[in-house]
């Protein structure tokens, strides 16, 4: 359902709603649920296509920061559309909001009136839920034309026509390596696909779907949509033909052995299967059994698109590597050399920073693992940081998006051992005083401190990187120490005012 339909329902009329950002990408944009949440953190609860609702009370009393990543994180999810109603707790949205909804394309509207809800979803995501059953249908039956066409002995290209014919896109069956494996339609260079909006001046987007065969990526589908063809059925058409055509590639190209064991092994990494397992998939998969490993993890919108070019980098910067894609979560195990192991893993870090993604995205790469058997802690780890990271405030400790577990061992280690009382307690006791000073005159000693520390007490080096001139981070670090018990350095309080530091973010 466009989201424009969904503003002209009357439930959402009633609200009386009002574009206040990014109209621009209205038109065309899809709303596939509509979801209500005054969760600020709801970002990773949501899978994209949500027009969501918020009531505003949260926002109201959260920081600007808080309010800009609110925006950021949503944007990153892909959500369709964020409304927001106005009221006695938010007079009025905030323009840091606006201008951050403005620059990443997410429509931000205000509800100027009190409309309920629960009405609104229930009406709405009725609506939606007919749609998705109609589509549904339609989607099978063109799984069931292909089946038929296969069964009577179509090829690949016969196949991928039905697909065509019946959705009016031209297809294109592409390998890893960008391959072309079969197409039709006009992906075929053949034409229009026949269907409605094919014409030659229309303007024409791609969508694209992942073939698996046996849990291997073996092909992504690629479906050019001319204008007038709705993307919604498109690419479900799209979903439901994937079994279908990993049948027609087993009969053109059964995966080996050691492929279905690479994919056994990352599935049983995801789930944290024991090191004995992990072990008997490993050396079938070509694993060195006592050889270093180091897990990869990539939270995306688009983690099936990157997969291959993340393949492409492993091949690049390790001996020997899995991945496996699950949802929105990429996955993957580099078997690093014995000789200059965390150079490999530094180099690898460098070279993941290449990885062209999303906004929103973020990649982790988890601790040196001793033998395949310790690859799900590794995995674990990995996941662990990416939990972490963001609650930090701190920098991706790697070039761009890349966080470096290492660089989070203290917050890892106190989030899975320390009791969170007695990790807050610690904190409270340690920088008490610069916590209320903060608190009460909306300072920035704490990120001060913490960036001072993690330079390693560099006064130069945390004064650019807080773009501050040397003379003011002078001034602000005696402050600091005034209220702390005097300079660190030197002293055995350096560490525990560092360990606090670290941990203070940590809920």
């Amino acid at each position: 359902m466009f989201l424009e339909d969904v503003l002209k329902h009357r439930t959402v009329r009633a609200a009386d709603p009002l574009l206040r950002a990014a109209p621009d990408s209205v038109p065309g944009r899809q709303v596939r649920w509509v979801h209500s949440s005054e969760v600020l953190d709801i970002a990773p609860l949501l899978r994209g296509g949500e027009l969501l609702l918020s009531g505003g009370q949260a926002l109201a009393t959260a920081t600007e920061e808080r309010r800009v990543d609110y925006i950021r994180e949503l944007a990153g999810r892909g959500v369709a559309a964020l409304a927001i109603e106005t009221g006695p707790a938010l007079p009025d949205i905030p323009e840091s909001m606006l201008i951050t909804a403005e620059s990443h394309g997410l429509p931000l509207f205000e509800l100027r009136k009190v409309a309920p809800f629960v009405g609104i979803m229930q009406e709405i995501n009725s609506i939606l839920v007919s749609q998705s059953v109609e589509l549904l249908q339609r989607g099978d039956e063109i799984s069931h034309a292909m089946a038929a066409e296969l069964a009577h002995g179509g090829g690949l290209d016969e196949v991928l026509a039905v697909l065509a014919g019946q959705t009016g896109t031209g297809v294109r069956l592409v390998s890893p390596a960008g391959l072309t494996l079969g197409s039709a339609g006009a992906a075929d260079g053949g034409g229009s696909a026949g269907g409605p909006g094919t014409g030659g001046s229309g303007s024409v987007s791609t969508t694209a779907v992942d073939v698996p065969v046996r849990g291997v990526l073996a092909a992504r589908l690629e479906l050019e949509l001319p204008e007038g063809v709705d993307p919604t059925f498109v690419r479900v058409a799209g979903e439901r033909s994937v079994d279908i055509l990993g049948l027609a590639l087993l009969q053109r190209m059964p995966p080996g052995l050691k492929e279905l064991a690479g994919a056994e092994l990352m599935r049983a990494v995801h789930s944290g299967a024991q090191p004995w397992r992990l072990e008997q998939l490993g050396a079938a998969a070509g694993f060195a059994v006592d050889g270093p490993v180091a897990a990869v993890m990539i939270r995306s919108a688009a983690s099936g698109r990157l997969r291959p070019a993340l393949d492409t980098i492993l091949a690049e910067s390790v001996p020997h590597a899995a991945s496996y894609a699950d949802k929105l979560e990429l996955i993957a195990l580099a078997g690093l050399p014995v000789k200059g192991t965390r150079t490999a893993r530094a180099s690898l870090i460098g070279a993941l920073g290449s990885l062209d993604v999303p906004e929103g995205s973020a990649i982790a790469v988890g601790p040196l693992g001793q033998g395949i058997g310790e690859a799900a802690w590794s995995m674990a780890e990995a996941r662990r940081t990416l939990d972490l990271a963001p609650r930090t405030g701190r920098s991706a400790g790697g070039p761009r998006q890349v966080r470096d577990a290492d660089a989070f061992s203290a917050e890892r280690l106190a989030a899975e051992s320390i009791d969170g009382g007695a990790r807050r307690d610690f904190v409270r006791r340690t920088l008490g005083p610069i916590l209320e000073h903060d608190e009460q005159r909306n300072s920035q000693l704490l990120h001060t401190l913490t960036v001072w520390l993690d330079s390693g007490c560099n006064t130069a080096q945390a004064a650019r990187e807080l773009h501050l001139e040397r003379q003011s981070m002078y001034h602000r670090l005696q402050r600091i120490f005034d209220l702390c018990g005097g300079d660190p350095r030197g002293t055995g309080r350096l560490a525990g005012l560092h360990l606090a530091a670290r941990l203070a973010p940590l809920p």
